[in-house]
């Protein structure tokens, strides 16, 4: 066996990705590829973007599913999903965010990013309307293609940065009013990777949000697609994070 691919340790550890909004289960392409050069064995799961307590009861059902424990990985929205579903399923060793809201109970996106200096967030969003169930309607939102580049992927080539904003998946308004519950980093050790760069998450946000969580903290000059365009460093942490929980 090439000693590339070798597992760094027998136990039974699977590290779960979970996206953000306007994104997809590919933008963790690169980061996969990578830990499984390591041995390691990583997942990306299918965020819903509908709400925080029906996406954060979808990933720990997702995690409860898996034999072994389970490191929770989550960018931008996907940290506010992972904090809520850590403790709902009872395999999560430990959580990694990254460029990722950390929230405390009671706090919502709105909440943490209303805190901080404006990032292009705000100025992007585009709000639509989906059917939700019945005769109604509820409002989701994306961000504006042209504005897209600057706002999540300003270190990629425009061409993929265009094509993802062509490609970005909407989220529902209620899951950026959402209150967390009680947060698993409370009980679970955590990692955290600033992306210095960032202009979704505000990085004086990240750095309040990791320090909060008492999480071992990384910095890297980075958009909010810190996991596609520096997925090395993303990498480098969850390596890290895996051999502590074992």
């Amino acid at each position: 066996m090439d000693e590339a691919l070798r597992p760094e340790s027998g136990d039974t550890l699977t590290v779960m990705l979970v996206h953000g909004a306007f994104s997809n289960m590919a933008c963790w392409n690169g980061v996969i590829s990578l830990l499984q050069e390591r041995g390691r064995t990583a997942i990306s799961v299918m965020n819903p973007l509908r709400g925080l307590d029906k996406d954060a009861a979808y990933i720990a059902s997702a995690a409860t599913q898996i034999d072994g424990s389970v490191l929770l990985v989550g960018a931008g929205y996907g940290g506010m999903v992972m904090t809520n579903a850590g403790l709902m399923a009872g395999n999560v060793t430990g959580l990694i965010y990254a460029a990722a809201f950390a929230p405390d109970e009671g706090e919502s996106v709105i909440d943490i990013s209303e805190r901080f200096p404006e990032t292009l967030l705000g100025p992007a969003l585009r709000p639509s309307s989906f059917p939700n169930g019945g005769s109604t309607y509820a409002v989701e939102m994306t961000l504006d293609r042209q504005l897209f580049p600057a706002a999540v992927a300003a270190d990629l080539p425009s061409r993929e940065a265009m094509a993802m904003a062509a490609a970005q998946r909407p989220i529902a308004i209620a899951a950026m009013e959402d209150k967390s519950g009680e947060p698993a980093w409370k009980r679970l050790p955590c990692w955290y990777l600033v992306a210095t760069a960032d202009q979704i998450v505000h990085p004086e946000a990240q750095r309040f949000m990791a320090q909060r969580v008492g999480a071992q903290i990384a910095e890297i000059d980075a958009s909010h697609s810190v996991m596609i365009s520096r997925p090395e460093a993303v990498s480098d942490l969850i390596l890290e994070a895996c051999r502590q929980v074992q």
